[in-house]
Formats: structure tokens, C-alpha cells, sequence
């Protein structure tokens, strides 16, 4: 047989070992694996030197397109998540507008992703006050997953997503769980939250600390344990999203230990960034939940060192640089959102693996095998014959400071510009499509698909 593609001299990453093997690509799929394949192909390739592993699944992006693509569209976000190693990533149902909570809403977001896509995709709906007989048609038109807030979200604009009520969590819930579909949730208690703010804005303190301080980790556990609770009482999957805290965690744990099907994620910034990081670096940092002290940090890495972080993900939430900006410095005024997807892989991989020695197979698991499973991308995930050729290159050896050319986004904003990352992604296949390269950038045109709900995954 002639493949497609040869990769040699690679440390592949499995998902449960490191090994130096050849991969061939045909047709865009791993077509066999073995300690030497010598056999014709239209290209070979050498790793030697670097890490050959399953490209990252970001589970949390928010494109923006249609309706704010000047914030972020399904170009440049898609040609960032390439940059970083990303080779596929659930779009979240919100920031657009409309925001995709219908039959409708679905189809324009479909539409306005055709062709511009450098990776893979698949697509969320929403659970919002007033679409309770909607998210069986999502589900027929193939979502993912189904994602709701518990703390406040939305604005004025009709077509906005906006946070749901309890009554809205427990009946939707009762109806994923019917479906078989899983709920990812922001988890903050809304009311505390809002009325804290409120109180520091009165007050005159409007700090990026301050901000902080009016999101303390307690709201964020309290209303884990009620989802927790309402998902067992309903009996539906549940997944929470950017969790920012080892408290939230250890409620987290104990409820898989009493056989909830539950899972997690958090991102890069909990990791990397502290309060007094944000009081320097400014608005850009602005989050929510919000970063936390250096202590709290510190307690959540071990949760990672332990194995415990289900999944890594970036929840880029993009914004044009002017809501990133106040006249006052009210840190509560500003847009709360971290553009970060293009540094979901190298920042982690330097903190995690380099400095660290997280073992690069437990890394592997969180960026890919493990949003894998959990999100029903059957085909993608793990370097596997029959799986996607789905597969980048990093250097471990290799070191840089992010400049705000390097990245693809829309608006080159970043709280990581001027952070020295201590690896590289130099190169990111999509089903064996070269579609970034180090030194030529991306390459070709966009060759990212649709992926759809496989129940059977």
C-alpha cells in the first residue's frame, strides 16, 4: 500500500505509554502503527526530537459568528486553535447571535461555519428560560452537548443567551436525562454574586481584586453541589465547566465516587494567572469564575498532579479590545472573557509536563482522549489505527515568548503576551491535512468538518 503520510523518529504519546513507532496516514485515518514502516508514501516525515500526539479537543470555544463575528469568526478562531496544537472544539451556543438554542438558530450557525473552518468541529445548544421544547429538535440536528448558567449572563439584545431560573435547570435536566444528553454548567451562585458586586461597586472598589473578592470560591462550590444534586435527582450526565477551585473539585470526586455521571473541566488561566497577576496584566485577565490567590492555585495543581482534572479547555471567550477597556478602571465594567485558545497546548504542556513532570500520557488524556469519550467524538482522540489522523508535533526542547504577532485571533489580545512558554507546537495535522506549520504558518485552505452527535461513542 502507498499511504498518504509517514511520520518517523516521533516519542508517540498513547494514552497510556510513550513509544518511539512510525505512524502511517491514509485517507485521512491512522492507517497502521508499528517500530518501522518502510512502505511507498506521497510524504515522510521525521519527529525525531519531539512529541507526536493526539491533537487537542477544546470543548469550550466561543466563536462568535454569526451575529458578533467582529468579535471572533470561524476564520481566525479556527486558524488560532490550529496555531495551538487544537485539531478540534465544541462551540458553545452563546456570544453569537442569535444565540443557538432552536432548530433555527442551529441551522444559521451551521451555515455561517461552512468552509471557514481550519479544524474540526461540533456544536453545542443551549438551555435558556423558554426553550424547554426545543432541545429535542437540537438534538436531532446532532449537538453535542447542552449548556446552561447558573450564575447571570446575557444582555438586552432578544436573540442574547440568558441564565437559567431553577425551574428551567430541573425540568430541562429531566429532559436531557430522556434524551440521554449531557448538561455542561456554569457554576456560580448567582444571586450572592451579583449582590457582592453591586456592594464593591458602591463602595468604590472596583479593582480587578475586588472583583475577585466579589466571586469568592464558596459560590462557585455552592452551586456545583446544587447541580449535583438537581443531576441525581434527575438522573442527568453533567459536566461542569471551568472549574476554578480544589473545593469545587473535591465535591466533584465525591459525587463520582458515589456513582454520579459526572465530569470536569478547567483551564489554563486557573493555572498560570493569580489575582495579583490580573491587577497587573489589567482587564485582559478578566474571568468568571475570576482568577484566584497564588494559595488556591496551588491547591488546584495538585488536583492536576493527582490526576484528577477530567479535561483541560480554554472557554475563549474573545472580545474586540475596546470592551476591554474603562474610563474609570472599573475592573466590574469590562468585558469577563480570556482570549486563549492558541496557548491551550504549549502553556499547559510547559507548566504541567516540563515543570512539573506531569506524565505527558495523564496530559494527553485531559486535552484529548478524555473530551473524547465524554463528548461522543468517536473517531478522534487517541493515536489509534482507524481513529483520525488527528496529530500535532511539540517540541520540548524548544522555548519562546509569546509577541502579540504570533497570534491568529481577530483582536491580538492575550493576558500570556510577554510569557516565556518553555515548548512549541511545530506542526498540527487534521485527518493527515497539514494545516499549521512553525515556520510557514497555516497552511491551505480550511478543511474542517462538522462533527455530529454519535450516541454509540
Amino acid at each position: 500500500m502507498k499511504y498518504d503520510l509517514i511520520i518517523k523518529g516521533g516519542k508517540v504519546v498513547f494514552r497510556d505509554e510513550v513509544k518511539m513507532v512510525d505512524i502511517a496516514v491514509k485517507d485521512g485515518k491512522i492507517s497502521a502503527i508499528a517500530e518501522t514502516i518502510d512502505s511507498e508514501a506521497s510524504e515522510v516525515i521525521d519527529a525525531k526530537g519531539q512529541y507526536v500526539m493526539p491533537g487537542m479537543i477544546d470543548t469550550h470555544v466561543h466563536i462568535c459568528e454569526p451575529g458578533r463575528t467582529e468579535w471572533e469568526g470561524f476564520v481566525t478562531g479556527s486558524k488560532a486553535l490550529a496555531a495551538g496544537g487544537t485539531t478540534s472544539y465544541v462551540d458553545m451556543p452563546l456570544n453569537a447571535l442569535p444565540a443557538t438554542v432552536d432548530r433555527e438558530s442551529l441551522h444559521l450557525k451551521m451555515e455561517a461555519a461552512k468552509g471557514k473552518n481550519y479544524v474540526d468541529y461540533a456544536l453545542y445548544g443551549g438551555l435558556v428560560p423558554g426553550n424547554l421544547d426545543k432541545l429535542e429538535e437540537l438534538s436531532d440536528e446532532g449537538v453535542v452537548a447542552y449548556k446552561c448558567f447558573m450564575s447571570t449572563c446575557g444582555s438586552d439584545i432578544p436573540e442574547d443567551f440568558s441564565n437559567v431560573d431553577d425551574y428551567t435547570l430541573y425540568t430541562g435536566m429531566k429532559k436531557l436525562a430522556e434524551l440521554g444528553h449531557m448538561l455542561s454548567i456554569h457554576a456560580e451562585n448567582a444571586q450572592i454574586t451579583d449582590r457582592m458586586g453591586q456592594e464593591m461597586v458602591k463602595q468604590g472598589r472596583t479593582s480587578a481584586t475586588d472583583y475577585a473578592v466579589s466571586r469568592p470560591i464558596f459560590t462557585e462550590v455552592d452551586a456545583v453541589k446544587r447541580a449535583l444534586f438537581l443531576a441525581k435527582e434527575t438522573g442527568c450526565k453533567l459536566h461542569l465547566v471551568h472549574i476554578s477551585s480544589a473545593e469545587a473539585v473535591e465535591e466533584i470526586m465525591q459525587a463520582k465516587r458515589e456513582g454520579q455521571d459526572v465530569t470536569f473541566e478547567s483551564c489554563p488561566h486557573y493555572f498560570t494567572l493569580t489575582i495579583a497577576q490580573s491587577e497587573e496584566i489589567g482587564p485582559v485577565a478578566k474571568c468568571a469564575p475570576p482568577l484566584r490567590t497564588e494559595e488556591a492555585q496551588e491547591k488546584l495543581w495538585q488536583k492536576l498532579i493527582n490526576g484528577e482534572i477530567d479535561m483541560l479547555t480554554s472557554d475563549h471567550s474573545p472580545c474586540p479590545p475596546e470592551m476591554k477597556y474603562s474610563e474609570t478602571n472599573n475592573f466590574f465594567e469590562v468585558w469577563g472573557g480570556i482570549t486563549g485558545c492558541q496557548n491551550n497546548v504549549d502553556l499547559m504542556f510547559s507548566e504541567a509536563v516540563v515543570k512539573r513532570n506531569v506524565p505527558v500520557t495523564d496530559f494527553v488524556r485531559m486535552i484529548a482522549y478524555n473530551p473524547s469519550k465524554r463528548f461522543h467524538l468517536s473517531e478522534k482522540g487517541e493515536i489509534a489505527v482507524g481513529k483520525d489522523a488527528d496529530i500535532i508535533f511539540v517540541n520540548p526542547n524548544e522555548s519562546y515568548v509569546l509577541q502579540k504577532e504570533d497570534l491568529y485571533y481577530r483582536h491580538q489580545h492575550s493576558p500570556y503576551i510577554g510569557r516565556e512558554i518553555n515548548c512549541r507546537v511545530t506542526k498540527t495535522y487534521v485527518r493527515g491535512n497539514l494545516v499549521f506549520d512553525l515556520n510557514e504558518g497555516i497552511i491551505g485552505e480550511p478543511v474542517g468538518q462538522l462533527v455530529t452527535y454519535n450516541k454509540k461513542a
